[in-house]
């Protein structure tokens, strides 16, 4: 028998559709002290890297190792240690899916990363906005105007950084979308911290301790080319290879 429920609607809640954005984690091993680890080194030194993102945990690659046992109570309290929310599941065996579901988390076969929205909106075609509707602006850039000394790091989350002043020998500048250092460039300089491949780093004078975008990074160990260190130069990451490209900036 079906059972037809009342056409009114609730005077308290609503039930819609949602899109959300959510980082993913593809784990590509079970070793959690490793994964500790690196972690520590990766995002350690910044404390608000993460905050409380929402997470998807990818199993997907360890299907390729044959059935692992994986300690979930352990991940997450892990995960979390770091400012990670884990929400969700994919890519697992039955097993692990149901040991998953055990501890709280969705099963999210098609979970929409950030990533893989990045590379939707990049792929689909432009739809016409109406002439009457805005799009909110994006946050400013974060400006520092005085000099970084060894030890110090600055962050600018969600946004780009401009840095008006010298960035001295052991100091660091991180941010989510483009840096602009005006001055010496000595430390290290972090752009599209959060994975943004598109971001660039600009300095007037190159000669960094490192350099990074999206995760692609270069030290100081492998000498820069003649035509870029100590000069106006622009970085940024050719979609094709990889690979860091530095262009001399002309007056």
């Amino acid at each position: 028998m079906t059972v037809a429920l009342a056409g009114r609607v609730p005077a308290t809640f609503e039930i819609k559709s949602a899109s959300l954005l959510l980082v993913s984690l593809l784990l590509k091993s079970t070793d959690l002290a490793a994964l500790a680890a690196e972690l520590k080194e990766r995002v350690g030194d910044i404390p608000t890297f993460f905050d409380n993102d929402p997470l998807v945990i990818d199993l997907s690659l360890l299907q390729t190792q044959g059935e692992a046992a994986i300690d979930f109570p352990e991940l997450l309290h892990l995960l979390r240690a770091h400012g990670l929310t884990p929400v969700a599941l994919r890519g697992g065996s039955e097993e692990q899916m149901r040991l998953g579901k055990q501890i709280g988390l969705a099963s999210a076969p098609e979970a929409a990363t950030a990533a893989r929205v990045r590379q939707q909106e990049k792929s689909a075609a432009p739809e016409p906005v109406p002439a009457a509707i805005s799009e909110p602006p994006s946050p400013s850039a974060l400006v520092i105007d005085t000099p970084l000394r060894s030890g110090q790091q600055i962050y600018a989350r969600g946004r780009d950084l401009v840095v008006m002043s010298m960035v001295n020998p052991g100091a660091e500048v991180i941010a989510d979308g483009h840096i602009h250092v005006y001055a010496p460039l000595r430390g290290k300089a972090i752009a599209g911290a959060r994975g943004n491949a598109d971001a660039r780093i600009f300095s007037m004078c190159l000669e960094p301790e490192l350099i990074s975008i999206a995760g692609v990074y270069r030290t100081s160990e492998v000498p820069l080319p003649r035509e870029v260190l100590g000069k106006p130069t622009q970085v940024r990451l050719d979609a094709g290879d990889g690979k860091l490209v530095m262009t001399a900036l002309k007056a």
